[in-house]
C-alpha cells in the first residue's frame, strides 16, 4: 500500500489552531466592519452550475474553474460569489426590498499559476450594494474598506485605492480606436487588465494579434496603452476632453471623489486609468487597493456591474461590490510586522491530581462552563508542573488544581497565572 500524501493539493492549505486563529481573527474584523455599514450576511454553494460562470469566452477566470460533470449536470467550484449574489438576487428578484446591502465570506476556487499573494483556493470578503444607480454606493464600500484596513493596522501610507470607470474608458475608445469595432471593448479590457503583470509592450503584442479578437493596428494600440498611464486629476482631466462635454461617467468619478472627502478618505484614493478589472461585467466606477511599495498583488478590488442580472436573464438592477481576499492582506500585515500576537481564548484549566477527584473538576468544569467560560478540563495523569507550563503557554488565566488535600476539604486550589497568587475556594 502507498504511503498517503500528507501535504494538502498544491495551492490550498491547511489551517492548524494558530493559522485559524489568525483567520478567525481576520474573519471578525471583516464582519465587524460590514455590521458597523448596516450589511447583512449571507452565503451559497461551493458548488454552483458551472454555466454561471462561463458568462464569456476570454475571461482568464473562465479557464480557471474547478469544474465537473456528475449525473450529467455540469458542476464547478465558485471561483468568486458576485454571480451567485446574482443568482440569488434573481431568484426572489419580486420579494427583496432594494436596495440590499450584502456581505459575505467564502471560499473560492481558481486554478491559476501561484504566485506571492497567490493560490488556487482563498477566502474572500464581499460586500455588495443591489438597487442603488448612484456613486454614494461606491463611496460607502470604499468607505468601508478604508476602515478595515485601519483596523487591522494599515493607513495611507501602507495602502492606496486607485480607481478609473470602464464607462469613460469605453466612451474613449469607442469614439476612437474601436469606432468601428465596439464589440472588442469587452476582449480588449481582458487584455489591458494584464498591463502590470506582463508589461506595456507584451499588452500591445495581444492587441495587434490578429488571432486574437481585438486585432488593433499597432498605433491604435500603442494609443490606448498610452491612455491606460493616465493618473491623477490631470489624467482625469485629460480624457474628459476626448469624450463629449457633459460625460456621465466623468461626472459619476468627480462626484465619487467629492463623496469621498466627505468620508475623510481622498487622500487614499488615486485616478489610475489602467484599473480595468478583468472580468466581463463590470459596467462603470471600477478600484482597486495597493500595498505603496508596489510588491503584491491588489489586496481588493470592486466596481459597477448594473448588467450582470440582464446576463442571466433578468431585470436590470443596478449593483457595485467588492471582493477582498485573505492571503494578500495577511502576506502585507506580515512585511509590516503587523500580525498579531494570537494567543488561545482560554479562561481556566482544571487539573484533578487522580481519578478520585475527576468527578468534582467535572463538576467545577461544568459550573465554570454554565458561567460561559472557555474551559479546558485535564484528561489523563499529568505531572502538575507540566500542567502549568502548558496552562501558560495557552494563555488561560487560572488553573483549578484539585488534589486528595483539598477532595477532602471540599475546596479547590485557584492559581492566577498572571501574578502567581494562590487561594482556596470551596467547591
Amino acid at each position: 500500500m502507498s504511503r498517503i500524501e500528507l501535504q494538502p493539493p498544491r495551492g490550498t492549505r491547511d489551517f492548524y489552531p494558530e493559522e485559524l486563529r489568525l483567520r478567525s481573527w481576520l474573519f471578525g474584523h471583516f464582519r465587524a466592519v460590514a455590521r458597523a455599514f448596516g450589511f447583512e450576511e449571507v452565503d451559497a454553494p461551493v458548488v454552483e452550475h458551472a454555466e454561471l460562470f462561463t458568462r464569456k469566452a476570454g475571461e482568464e477566470i473562465v479557464e480557471q474553474l474547478f469544474h465537473f460533470t456528475l449525473h450529467d449536470r455540469h458542476l464547478a467550484l465558485r471561483p468568486e460569489m458576485t454571480p451567485s449574489i446574482a443568482r440569488m438576487v434573481l431568484a426572489r428578484h419580486g420579494a427583496l426590498r432594494f436596495p440590499l446591502r450584502w456581505t459575505a465570506i467564502t471560499q473560492n476556487w481558481r486554478y491559476e499559476r501561484m504566485t506571492r499573494g497567490r493560490k488556487r483556493e482563498h477566502y474572500q470578503w464581499n460586500m455588495d450594494v443591489w438597487g442603488e444607480p448612484g456613486v454614494a454606493a461606491e463611496a460607502e464600500l470604499l468607505a468601508a474598506v478604508c476602515l478595515l484596513l485601519d483596523r487591522v493596522g494599515l493607513g495611507p501610507a501602507d495602502v492606496r485605492i486607485r480607481l478609473s470607470s470602464r464607462a469613460l474608458l469605453e466612451e474613449t475608445l469607442r469614439s476612437g480606436v474601436l469606432r468601428s469595432r465596439p464589440e472588442a471593448f469587452g476582449p480588449l479590457c481582458v487584455v489591458i487588465d494584464k498591463l502590470g503583470k506582463i508589461g506595456p509592450d507584451a499588452v500591445v503584442d495581444l492587441l495587434v494579434d490578429a488571432a486574437g479578437e481585438v486585432r488593433l493596428e499597432k498605433p491604435d494600440a500603442r494609443q490606448v496603452v498610452d491612455l491606460l498611464g493616465l493618473e491623477g486629476e490631470s489624467g482625469l482631466d485629460a480624457l474628459a476632453r476626448l469624450v463629449p462635454a457633459g460625460s456621465p461617467a466623468v461626472a459619476d468619478l468627480r462626484r465619487l471623489l467629492e463623496l469621498l472627502e466627505a468620508y475623510g478618505i481622498r487622500e487614499r484614493a488615486h485616478f489610475d486609468a489602467s484599473i480595468v478589472r478583468g472580468l466581463a461585467y463590470y459596467t462603470g466606477v471600477v478600484f482597486e487597493a495597493f500595498d505603496t511599495g508596489g510588491q503584491l498583488r491588489a489586496v481588493c478590488g470592486g466596481g459597477r456591474y448594473d448588467r450582470l442580472l440582464e446576463t442571466l436573464g433578468g431585470p436590470a438592477v443596478p449593483a457595485v461590490g467588492f471582493g477582498f481576499g485573505d492571503v494578500v492582506i495577511a502576506e502585507l500585515l506580515a512585511d509590516k510586522g503587523r500580525l498579531p500576537a494570537l494567543p488561545r481564548d482560554l479562561d481556566a484549566l482544571v487539573f484533578p491530581f487522580g481519578d478520585a477527584e475527576r468527578p468534582l473538576a467535572i463538576r467545577l468544569a461544568r459550573r465554570l462552563r454554565a458561567e460561559g467560560q472557555a474551559v479546558e478540563l485535564v484528561l489523563g495523569p499529568a505531572k502538575p508542573k507540566r500542567v502549568l507550563q502548558d496552562a501558560d503557554r495557552a494563555g488561560a488565566r487560572r488553573v483549578y488544581l484539585i488534589g486528595s488535600d483539598e477532595a477532602a476539604r471540599h475546596v479547590v486550589k485557584v492559581r492566577d497565572l498572571a501574578t502567581g497568587e494562590e487561594h482556596d475556594e470551596p467547591l
